[in-house]
């Protein structure tokens, strides 16, 4: 009897381990803007490297300027980081800067899926 029940507690570990369970955020988790490096630019300025620190960023999230998709890089679940060319700083203006983790396609036997879910917006501003 207690060899069954053995066996059924290391199923039962085996089952929650090869769910997925990762540092990384789960798909439809709503990230978190806490910082930007830097936290504003001089318009006219040189192209820069725009760095997004927070919270449950996937490994697939994208940095949105002004609404618009910009090739992210992922440092972790809470950086990311974004290249700036010149000409999106070029004139003074007030920018909001939103991170969204894309939806998820369902898949396997349980279906499901998720939403794209975006950040609340954090303001740049280009003086």
């Amino acid at each position: 009897m207690k060899t069954i029940h053995i066996t059924l507690l290391l199923g039962v570990l085996i089952a929650a381990v090869a769910c997925g369970y990762s540092s990384q955020a789960m798909p439809g988790t709503k990230p978190t803007i806490t910082m930007l490096s830097p936290e504003n630019a001089m318009a006219g300025s040189k192209a820069f490297t725009l760095t997004v620190n927070g919270s449950n960023f996937a490994g697939n999230a994208v940095v949105n300027w002004n609404g618009a998709a910009r090739a992210t890089n992922y440092v972790s679940a809470s950086q990311l980081t974004v290249a700036i060319p010149a000409s999106m700083i070029a004139e003074s203006a007030t920018v909001q800067i939103s991170v969204t983790n894309p939806a998820t396609a369902g898949s396997g036997i349980y279906g499901g899926g998720s939403a794209a879910v975006t950040s609340s917006p954090i303001d740049f501003v280009i003086n």
